[in-house]
């Protein structure tokens, strides 16, 4: 009997650590507000990027034609080293006073570490903005509306 107990504890103690090494993470309603911008849709792609701004994942493109991609030329550096499967991250591209509501995936684990949601934007024979917003993944600025610099007007995340 002494024996079956080590062995259950010992299951359970596996079972907690495999439990905590697996990646919690959260969904996030993110909605866009483009500004009122002359011009094709833009392409827009929502990564993150670590403290260092080296950017560790792909979490969402708007944009579905492939060849638009290098118009996003520092993301585009990333995706061409590590391609990935991104079409069930894919939307449409958004245009001039447009709204998009999507949903991205954050791990638990980023938030208040210094990691950073960045929104790249790109619009046909027009200027292209690595950093049209920055949102510090921090409990704080994920709650606030985010103002653009470029296409984007503002974004606004919330928990779902």
């Amino acid at each position: 009997m002494n024996s079956l107990f080590k062995t259950a504890l010992l299951c359970a103690f596996i079972s907690l650590i495999s439990f905590q090494a697996t990646a919690q993470s959260t969904k996030y309603k993110c909605l866009l507000q483009m500004s009122n911008y002359m011009g094709e849709g833009a392409y827009v792609v929502v990564s993150l990027v670590n403290a260092k701004g080296t950017y560790e994942k792909t979490l969402y493109v708007m944009g579905e034609d492939k060849k638009w991609y290098k118009s996003l030329k520092e993301w585009h550096k990333f995706y061409s080293k590590k391609p990935t499967n991104i079409s069930a991250i894919t939307g449409a591209s958004v245009t001039g006073g447009d709204r998009s509501i999507t949903t991205i995936e954050i791990e638990d684990s980023k938030i208040n570490t210094g990691y950073k949601l960045r929104f790249e934007s790109a619009v046909e024979d027009q200027k292209y903005n690595t950093t049209d917003i920055e949102i510090p993944l921090t409990t704080a600025a994920m709650s606030e509306k985010t103002e653009g610099k470029g296409y984007i007007r503002y974004v606004r995340l919330s928990k779902i």
